[in-house]
C-alpha cells in the first residue's frame, strides 16, 4: 500500500525503517470519486496529496466560470495549492479527482511537527517545490511561446498516457485550445 509513496521519497532522501514508520503513521489515507473536490478557491489548503492511484487536477475558474487547468496530478505526483498550503491562506486554485482516485495526504500541522522530528523531510519538500516551480517557469514559457502543436507534443511527453484516460475538453482547457482545435492537432498528428 505505501510502496509507491515509499519511492517517491526516496527519489531525494533515504529514510531509516523507524522514520518510514513513523511517516506512515501520520499520514492519512483516502479514496474520492471522480470529479470529488478535495480543495476550493477561497479555502484555507489544509492538506498536501499524494496520488497513488488515478488522476487530481489543479485549476482556476475565471469570472466567466471557464475552467483552466493548470497541472495534472497522475500516480506518483503531489497536488497543493502551495501558497494556500505554506502560509494558510485563501486558495488562488482548486483541486478535484478526474478520476476515481486513492491519496495519501499529510495536513499542515502534522507535516509541520514531522519537519521536526524527520528534518531530512523538509529537504524533501523543499526539492519537491523547487521542482514544481521550475514546471510552472517552463509551462508559462510554454504557453508564451509555443504553439499548439508544440504545447500538445510537450503534454505528450510530461503525461505519458494520461490521454487515454481523462477527457478531451480537460486536455484542452491545459493546452489553452479549444476541444475542436485540439481535435484538429490530433487528426495532423495521428
Amino acid at each position: 500500500m505505501y510502496e509507491l509513496i515509499l519511492s517517491n521519497f526516496a527519489m531525494h532522501i533515504v529514510l531509516d525503517a523507524a522514520e518510514a514508520e513513523h511517516i506512515k503513521s501520520k499520514l492519512q489515507h483516502k479514496t474520492v470519486k471522480k470529479n470529488t473536490v478535495l480543495l476550493t478557491a477561497g479555502e484555507t489548503c489544509k492538506n498536501i496529496y499524494f496520488v497513488n492511484k488515478g488522476c487530481l487536477r489543479t485549476f482556476d475558474t475565471d469570472e466567466r466560470g471557464e475552467e483552466h487547468n493548470i497541472l495534472f496530478c497522475p500516480e506518483n505526483w503531489w497536488a497543493v495549492d502551495i501558497a494556500s498550503f505554506s502560509d494558510q491562506r485563501p486558495a488562488f486554485y482548486n483541486i478535484s479527482a478526474l478520476e476515481d482516485t486513492e491519496v495519501f495526504y499529510f495536513s499542515y500541522p502534522v507535516l509541520e511537527q514531522l519537519y521536526l522530528e524527520i528534518p531530512k523531510l523538509e529537504r524533501f519538500f523543499r526539492i519537491l517545490t523547487q521542482n514544481g516551480f521550475n514546471l510552472y517557469q517552463q509551462r508559462i514559457t510554454s504557453n508564451l511561446a509555443k504553439t499548439a502543436e508544440e504545447r500538445y507534443e510537450l503534454f505528450h511527453r510530461q503525461y505519458p498516457k494520461l490521454e487515454q484516460r481523462i477527457a478531451q475538453k480537460q486536455i484542452a482547457s491545459y493546452l489553452g485550445i479549444t476541444p475542436v482545435f485540439l481535435s484538429m492537432i490530433r487528426g495532423r498528428n495521428g
